[in-house]
């Protein structure tokens, strides 16, 4: 049992990627949920990765993690261009599916996943874990009360130092790109706004850069977006950039606050808040956003909690990716066969 008596969780992963440890096999140690099986293209990396996280059991491939009868979530942390068509496996047998975010490839596939759900009857969720963290719901709160006034401005800004060049967030084929590993995020928390603009944005302007020695693979991606009640948006994404960079500002008609890392808060838990009654800084505590997630996901399998997000969503999210790759000259991504 967990720490506050709900059976555990048993959940399988796909991959030994390194994503894993820190989005699913330390909250599940810190919340008493069980990691039941995994499996790697490479036995060897799987036996290396059970051995070290105390996973209970290595399966010879992705498809035997699936359809193991003690698997009951299935966690995804694949390529980009592997989620659409394992997720829809995992749907297929059965399994509630946590995923790494993107949910697919492009918005027709994620609209499969959605359809795949509801017919199976399973809880699917994309992994937009900075929600579940007090900094993201902080500045949702400061909206919701008042404080800010209305909302006149968001920016949300995901910049990192380049990976290797070998690195698969480079590959068309696997849906790489800048849009796909941060954009995401920064296009996401512009959208999860809609109660305090009025409704969802919509794409306006988008400008982006192409990866040198990588055609079609977008290095960074800026885009400009306007919601119903007239307040405008900035999401900024940059895969190749000097430095770690991951803030939302929101700016209303009283004042304004800055999340100065909402993806990764354990790293920086920061919230400034300006308005016309001074400055201050709140602190929102260094618990991982994964850990938060994890819990909700549990309380929505157990206890029938509703989650925030779920397969519409992961729709309109891809939705947007995809607008926003064309409005920036480059195709959306393509799907990828298992």
């Amino acid at each position: 049992m967990t720490g506050n008596g709900v059976e555990p969780l048993r959940i399988g992963i796909l991959g030994a990627a390194r994503i894993a440890e820190r989005a699913v096999v330390e909250p599940a140690r810190t919340t008493g949920h069980r990691i039941v099986a995994v499996a790697a293209r490479d036995r060897g990396r799987a036996e290396a990765f059970a051995a070290e996280h105390g996973v209970e059991h290595v399966r010879d491939s992705y498809a035997e993690v699936i359809e193991d009868p003690a698997v009951e979530v299935v966690y995804n942390p694949l390529a980009n261009g592997l989620h659409g068509p394992w997720n829809l496996a995992a749907i297929a047998a059965g399994k509630n599916v946590l995923t790494e975010k993107p949910s697919a490839s492009n918005a027709e596939e994620a609209d499969e996943v959605r359809t795949a759900t509801a017919k199976a009857g399973v809880v699917f969720m994309e992994g937009f874990h900075y929600l579940f963290h007090p900094v993201t719901q902080r500045l949702h709160a400061l909206l919701a009360s008042g404080e800010l006034g209305d909302l006149l401005h968001s920016e949300t800004t995901f910049t990192v130092p380049a990976p290797p060049d070998d690195d698969p967030r480079w590959s068309l084929q696997l849906a790489g790109g800048a849009l796909m590993d941060l954009g995401c995020y920064s296009l996401h928390a512009q959208r999860i706004l809609a109660p305090w603009a009025g409704g969802p944005p919509r794409l306006t302007a988008a400008r982006g850069r192409e990866r040198a020695g990588a055609p079609g693979v977008d290095e960074a991606i800026d885009a400009e977006l306007e919601f119903p009640g007239g307040a405008t948006a900035t999401a900024r994404c940059d895969m190749g950039g000097d430095i770690l960079e991951v803030t939302h500002r929101v700016v209303g008609t009283r004042g304004e606050a800055t999340a100065v890392n909402f993806v990764l808060p354990h790293l920086d838990d920061r919230v400034m808040v300006r308005t016309a009654a001074g400055e201050r800084v709140e602190e929102l505590g260094g618990r991982t956003t994964y850990t938060y997630q994890l819990e909700a996901f549990a309380a929505r399998l157990r206890e029938g909690t509703p989650l925030p997000i779920g397969p519409d969503d992961a729709v309109e999210t891809m939705r947007l990716i995809d607008d926003t790759y064309r409005a920036a000259g480059f195709d959306p991504r393509p799907r990828t066969s298992r």
